[in-house]
Formats: structure tokens, sequence, C-alpha cells
């Protein structure tokens, strides 16, 4: 019986993939989609001035992305992993690793690397904030200072601050698993959860993390609001094709906030310093213009308003955006791209299933009828909806990157 042959899509990228030296950016409105707060309302896109945006999606073309699967909520990691076209239910990465790879921290085989939250606990226990008021910084790593001082026999822990209320520990040992439980409950007014281990290995993690939280109540006593703290998304280091190897494309970077440098990081970018502005990361793009030949620019202020429940700043933090975008098109990119990793509607303060507002603008579009840039709008794009992991196929064939498939 004669045996087939099958092949995945990163297979078939590198078979069809052809050199040119035509650039791509890819620009990502961290949770860009939204949602009216009441029936017959707008969107926050909606509702925000975007003529800038608008005028990309006059010229080029839009869509909805699906990040996962219809339904389904995507953490940031899997909704990045879509978007530069890694199957997300395939590399199921934790978030651990990569806010420990966004702050350049050397993960080894032995490792179990967790996403710190500081919270604030009230009397009884129980969470009244689950970010501790978003520390400064410095407040931050004085935290993280106390947590330093806890031992735990039989594993190193490493404590490193990242950003506000997060914090990275990297737990080092033997025998060590990383199916563990989250134990940050995603809610005010309860206790934070136990962890707990679906295997041996990972029950070992899970013993040393209740230990480790046991004490970091003890050693944050006295630096309310930040008396308490939360972890999330455990993971060892997984097994991931670069970018280049994929693709063939020498790309960069340009993020403010760790986790996103980390998922950048994570599949072979080089993470460039782009300060901590929305206009320092348009200044590094003009002045690496040259260098590469794909450009990944995160954009988070849409992401954190939308999960605060602040639709009037998550409309600001949108056109915001917009007034950024000439800083681009006028390096002439010949593909660009808009679209975010996930939906974060103001409405439920939180990620959503909602597929997310998609534009590519370049000289071969179809063209369609639409003339601005909304969710109503995308609806009605020649794009259609379509899956995220699909997304970086259709740059590198405006970018006239891909060769034909078949006789």
């Amino acid at each position: 019986m004669r045996k087939l042959f099958t092949m995945n899509t990163h297979d078939l990228i590198r078979e069809l993939r052809e050199p040119a030296k035509t650039k791509i950016v890819m620009l990502v409105a961290d949770g860009l989609g939204g949602l009216p707060m009441a029936p017959g309302g707008l969107t926050e896109l909606e509702t925000a001035r975007t003529p800038n945006l608008d005028a990309l999606a006059r010229e080029g073309t839009v869509g909805l992305s699906v990040p996962v699967l219809p339904g389904i909520t995507p953490g940031s990691g899997p909704g990045h992993l879509g978007l530069f076209g890694y199957d997300p239910l395939e590399y199921r990465i934790g978030r651990g690793i990569l806010e420990a790879l966004g702050i350049n921290f050397a993960v080894g085989s032995k490792d179990v690397a967790i996403r710190g939250n500081f919270c604030t606990l009230g009397a009884d226990g129980k969470i009244t904030d689950r970010r501790a008021g978003r520390p400064t910084n410095e407040k931050n790593r004085a935290a993280v200072e106390k947590l330093r001082t806890i031992k735990i026999p039989g594993v190193e822990l490493f404590v490193e601050p990242v950003k506000e209320h997060r914090f990275v520990l990297v737990i080092r040992g033997d025998g060590l698993g990383d199916r563990v439980n989250d134990t940050d409950p995603q809610a005010v007014g309860v206790t934070p959860l136990k962890a707990e281990g679906a295997d041996a290995a990972s029950a070992k993690t899970a013993d040393v993390v209740n230990r480790f939280l046991a004490e970091a109540v003890k050693v944050l006593a006295s630096e309310a609001p930040i008396n308490g703290a939360t972890l999330r998304g455990f993971a060892t280091y997984p097994k991931i094709a670069t970018f280049e190897n994929v693709y063939g494309l020498k790309s960069a970077a340009l993020a403010v906030y760790p986790m996103y440098k980390g998922l950048a990081r994570l599949v072979g970018m080089d993470i460039l310093d782009a300060g901590q502005t929305l206009q320092s990361q348009m200044d590094k793009l003009a002045a690496v213009w040259g260098d590469y030949d794909f450009f990944f620019l995160h954009y988070k202020y849409t992401d954190s308003t939308g999960e605060d429940g602040n639709f009037p700043a998550k409309v600001e933090m949108i056109e915001k955006l917009d007034a950024a975008v000439p800083d681009i098109t006028k390096l002439k990119p010949d593909v660009l791209i808009v679209t975010g990793d996930h939906s974060t509607p103001s409405k439920m303060k939180s990620h959503s299933w909602h597929p997310v507002p998609t534009l590519i603008h370049a000289d071969n579009c179809r063209p369609d009828e639409v003339i601005g840039f909304s969710e109503r709008a995308c609806l009605h794009g020649g794009l259609g909806q379509f899956q995220a992991q699909h997304l970086m196929l259709l740059a590198m064939a405006h970018a006239g990157r891909l060769g034909k498939y078949g006789a």
C-alpha cells in the first residue's frame, strides 16, 4: 500500500518561502476587540476617532481573527502564538516561562517558572485587590527582596521583579513538574487557591509553592497593600521552532512589557530596547528599519484599560494608537497588519472569546467595501472570519515571500 506523505503548515512554509526585500510590520493592540456597554451601543473601537486606521481599512482588507477556536477565551500567550503562526493548541506555553524570558532570566532544564502577582489580603485572608493597587516598580522590587528571604529545603528559589504587581518565581530542583493549578482565583472576596499537582512530579512543585506562599504572607505582613501573592502559569521550557527557521525572516520585537518580550524571545526574535512609551517604540522602529524584515510592535494599554472596565480610557488608548500610525506608514512597509491577540471588552473586565478586528494593508490587497476599522465593519471585510494562526500566511503572501504550491 502506498504511504501517504503528510505535511504541516510550517513545513509547507519552509518549502514555499522565497527570498525578498519586503518588510512586514505587525502592530498588536493587546485586547483590541470590545463590546457595547449597553445593547445597541458602540464598542470602544467604534467610539474612538481613528482616522488613520480607517484610512488603512479603506485601502486594505479587513476581517475578524479567531485566536484559538470559536468560544475559547485565550490568554495572551496562546493569542500571540497564533498571531505568529504557531498552533496555540499544539504549543501550550505557560505564562511563567514567558514572564521569565521577558526579563531575560535563563530558564534551565530543572526549572519551573511561574508568574507571580502581588495582591492585597484582608484580615480574614480573602483577596481585596488582585493587583495590590498596581504598586510602583520601586515598591515591587522592595517586596521581591522580602520574598528572596524565603528558603525551602530541597530546591532553589529565584524571585525576580517584573513590573507593577508582577514578579517571577523560578523553582529549580530534581523531579519537578508543571501541571499545577493557578492559585489566583481571579476574583476578590475569596481566599487564594491551594496549589495541587496533577502527577507526582507536579505534586512536589505544588508542595513547594504552598509552603512558599505561606511564608510570603509572613514576610509581607507589614507591606500592605502588598501583603500577599498568587501564582499563575506554571511552566517548563518548551521545544519550539524559531520564527526565522519557519519564515526565513529576520525579526525584531519592540515591546514595553516583559511578557511580550518573552513571547518574542521564545520564537527567536531579537528583543530591542524600545523604551517605555509608544513614541519611543516608533522612534526605535525608524532607527532599525534597515536591519530587519519583520517587526512585531506590541501596545498593552488597550488591554489594561479593558481589564479595568474603563471604557473611556480604552477609547483614549485606541485614539493614541491611531495617532502613532503615521510613524509606521511613513516608513512604507510592504505589509502592515493591525490586530489584537484577543478581545478585552470593558463591559466584561476580562479577556473574551470574541473575534478580533484585523486589517492588512499592502499594495496587492483585494479591495472590499469597508471604509472604517471596527468590529461591525470587519464583519463585512474581504478577509472574512479566519483562524489567527493563518495570519502569517497572509502576511507572507502579501509580501511576495511565498511561491506557488504544486504544479
